[in-house]
């Protein structure tokens, strides 16, 4: 699976593609999208959103995986991270590309194995992991690879369940089921 991480933020928008499986990933690509902050904000998402495109043009990636914004101390980058979001899933969902979101703890646990590791700890591990000499730079690319790496260990798994609850089809009612849980007493009931 070849995955396309995106750390959202309207002043560095970090980008990385990893290619790999449940507990195996190999480097494909890093970088981060800069825009001034003297440009209006329409005109920074649409850098953002330019660099995106050019992305999954050249990568052809076959999921993007987001980071989820959380709230912080300061509400203006919230909301300039949650429109770099906006747009990355935006181009996503133009490509017809799968998309997920983790959060930032989850990143950090599927990479380091705790939820509170800190950037220095990340970068490291994703540079271990990928073999690569030094993580990804700035920190912004090394995030969106950790977040590609997660995607790959965890989302695959996700993406798996989810179709098969899809193939099923309805459970006694009009209705697919709604859960992993209710698949399985479903597939119990038929037997």
């Amino acid at each position: 699976m070849l995955v396309l991480g995106v750390d959202p933020g309207l002043t560095r928008c970090g980008l990385g593609v990893v290619r790999g499986q449940p507990g195996r990933a190999e480097f494909v690509a890093a970088g981060v999208v800069r825009t001034p902050a003297e440009l209006e904000t329409g005109r920074r998402l649409r850098l953002i959103e330019a660099e995106l495109e050019q992305w999954v043009e050249q990568w052809r990636p076959q999921a993007v995986a987001v980071e989820q914004v959380f709230a912080q101390h300061n509400l203006m980058t919230v909301i300039g991270t949650a429109q770099a979001a906006g747009v990355a899933l935006l181009v996503a969902a133009r490509h017809g590309l799968p998309t997920a979101t983790h959060t930032p703890s989850e990143v950090k646990a599927a990479i380091t194995g705790s939820g509170r590791a800190d950037k220095a700890q990340v970068g490291s591990m994703v540079a271990r992991l990928l073999g690569l000499e030094a993580p990804p730079s700035p920190a912004d690319a090394a995030d969106a690879v950790a977040l590609a790496i997660c995607h790959v260990w965890r989302g695959a798994a996700g993406d798996r369940l989810d179709r098969a609850v899809a193939q099923v089809g309805p459970s006694g009612s009009d209705r697919p089921p709604r859960s992993w849980a209710e698949l399985v007493r479903h597939r119990e009931a038929s037997r």
